[in-house]
C-alpha cells in the first residue's frame, strides 16, 4: 500500500515518534517544594485530621481542613478564570456494623474538576487523603498531625492542581481530597461509586499516599526511588476473560497494571533521575489504599508513594520510648522529594489528559507463524498507532514500532509465543494512550 503525506501529517509522525514535548518539561518545572511545604504545615496545624474529629471548629479537626482545602481549590480556580468546577461529594457511614467507625458521621471528600475541551466525560484522577490517625484509629481527640500520611500526598494534591491549572487538556482531570482512609477507604469507596452511577469514564486514578519520607526504618536513605503499585488483573474481570488468559497470556496485562507501565515509562523519559519501581501487588503486603475501591469496581487505579516507609512515623501518637521518637510529625518530610513525587503525578496527568483513548479492541494472531498479525478499533482524535512488545518476563514494554494512521498490522520475523504485545494510539503532539492489551483473536 503507498501512502501519501504532506508536510504537517510528516510533522506530526515525527513529533509522535521521536520527540518529547517541551510542556511537559515546564511542568516539572513549575513544581514548588516551598508551596508543597506551606500546605503541608497548615494540614498539620489542624492538630488531628482523623475522620472522625470535629468538624465546627475553624481551627482544629477534619472540618476546618477539609473547608480549607476547598477554599484551596476555590482559589485556584479563580486564577483560571473558573476552570474547576469545586465541590464536596459524601456518604453517611454509621457505627453498626463497622468496628472502626466510632460514631456515625458524613464522610467528606473535596473535588476539583478540570474539564477537557474533547473528551469532557473522560477522566485522569489524582487522588491524596485528607485524614490522619494516631496510634489509636478510635481515638478521634488526640493529636495526629500526620504529616507524611497523608499531608504530604494531599498537599501534592492541590500542587498539581495550581500548575496543570494553566493548561487546558482534550480530556478532564479530578484533583480530589479523599477521607476515611484510615477507618476502611470510605471516602474512595464513596467516590468510586458516585462515578460509576454518574457514568464516568475513568482513564484511571492515581492515588498518592506518602511521597515525602527518604528515610526507612532499616536506615536506608533514597530520594530517588519510589514505588508504583498495582493489580495484575482488574477483580470484577469475566469468567470468560479469566478462561482465555490461560491460554493466550495476559495474567500481568491487566488495566491496572498498564497505567503502572504507562508512569514508568514517562518517568523514564522525562525524568531519568527518579527510579520508578513497578511493584507487582495490589498494595503493600495486607494493607490498602484509596484506589482499591477503584480497582474493585474495574476502574484502573494505582498506588504512588516513597519507596522506604518508616513505621516508627505512621500510626503512631507522639512520643519517646526508649530513645526513639515516634509521630508523624513534619521534621520528617523531605520537600524536595515530595516536589519530585508530584512533578511525577503532574506529568502524567498531564501525558494522559493530553493524549486520545486506547483502543478498545485489539484483535492479535500469528499462531504457527513467523509473524504477528494485529487489528483494532480506530480511535477518534489519533493520527497514528504504536505497536508495543516485551518478553514475557519484563516488566516494561521494550521494544516498540509506529506503524502510522492504519488499523491492521504484521509484525514480519517476530514469533507470538515469545512475546506479549499491545497497541497504543497516538495524538497530535506525540502523547500516547496507554497500551491496550488484545482481547481478541485473530483466525
Amino acid at each position: 500500500m503507498k501512502f501519501i503525506f504532506n508536510t504537517l501529517t510528516l510533522l506530526f509522525i515525527t513529533i509522535a515518534t521521536s520527540q518529547t514535548n517541551p510542556k511537559i518539561y515546564d511542568i516539572i518545572d513549575a513544581v514548588s517544594a516551598e508551596r508543597i511545604k506551606k500546605d503541608v504545615q497548615t494540614l498539620v496545624d489542624f492538630g488531628t485530621r482523623n475522620t472522625f474529629s470535629d468538624t465546627i471548629s475553624n481551627t482544629r479537626g477534619i472540618g476546618a481542613a477539609r473547608r480549607w482545602i476547598k477554599s484551596e481549590f476555590e482559589t485556584i480556580s479563580n486564577d483560571c478564570k473558573n476552570c474547576l468546577d469545586v465541590f464536596y461529594q459524601k456518604d453517611f457511614v454509621s457505627k453498626v456494623g463497622n468496628k472502626r467507625v466510632p460514631h456515625d458521621a458524613w464522610i467528606v471528600n473535596v473535588v476539583a474538576i478540570q474539564k477537557g475541551t474533547k473528551y469532557p466525560n473522560r477522566y485522569i484522577i489524582m487522588s491524596g487523603d485528607i485524614d490522619s490517625r494516631g496510634s489509636d484509629t478510635m481515638d478521634f481527640t488526640k493529636d495526629a498531625p500526620g504529616a507524611n500520611d497523608n499531608a504530604s500526598g494531599m498537599a501534592g494534591t492541590i500542587e498539581a492542581a495550581r500548575v496543570l491549572s494553566k493548561y487546558q487538556f482534550e480530556n478532564s482531570i479530578i484533583y480530589v481530597g479523599l477521607s476515611g482512609e484510615e477507618q476502611g477507604l470510605f471516602g474512595g469507596g464513596g467516590l468510586a461509586k458516585y462515578a460509576k452511577k454518574q457514568g464516568w469514564d475513568i482513564i484511571g486514578i492515581l492515588n498518592n499516599d506518602m511521597i515525602g519520607n527518604i528515610k526507612g526504618v532499616d536506615g536506608v536513605i533514597d530520594n530517588r526511588s519510589f514505588r508504583i503499585f498495582s493489580e495484575p488483573v482488574p477483580a470484577n474481570e469475566t469468567e470468560k476473560a479469566r478462561k482465555l488468559r490461560r491460554f493466550y497470556g495476559g495474567e500481568v496485562d491487566g488495566i491496572s497494571r498498564q497505567l503502572a507501565r504507562y508512569v514508568h515509562k514517562t518517568v523514564k523519559t522525562y525524568m531519568p533521575e527518579m527510579n520508578p519501581l513497578m511493584i507487582y501487588r495490589l498494595d503493600r503486603f495486607g494493607r490498602g489504599g484509596h484506589h482499591r475501591p477503584f480497582n474493585d469496581l474495574g476502574f484502573a487505579g494505582i498506588r504512588i508513594m516513597e519507596a522506604h516507609e518508616n513505621y516508627t512515623q505512621q500510626h503512631q501518637d507522639i512520643r519517646e520510648e526508649n530513645g526513639v521518637k515516634y509521630g508523624d510529625v513534619i521534621e520528617h518530610v523531605n520537600f524536595d522529594y515530595a516536589k519530585k513525587l508530584t512533578a511525577v503525578n503532574a506529568i502524567n496527568l498531564a501525558s494522559l489528559a493530553w493524549a486520545p483513548p486506547a483502543p478498545k479492541t485489539v484483535a492479535i494472531g500469528g499462531i504457527v507463524e513467523p509473524s504477528v498479525k494485529f487489528k483494532w478499533d480506530k480511535v477518534e482524535g489519533a493520527i497514528g498507532y504504536k505497536i508495543y512488545w516485551r518478553d514475557t518476563t519484563s516488566p516494561t514494554w521494550d521494544y516498540s514500532r509506529y506503524v502510522g494512521n492504519v488499523l491492521e498490522f504484521m509484525l514480519d520475523g517476530i514469533v507470538i509465543d515469545n512475546y506479549f504485545f499491545g497497541i497504543a494510539a497516538i495524538g497530535k503532539d506525540g502523547f500516547e494512550s496507554p497500551v491496550a492489551f488484545p482481547n481478541q483473536i485473530l483466525r
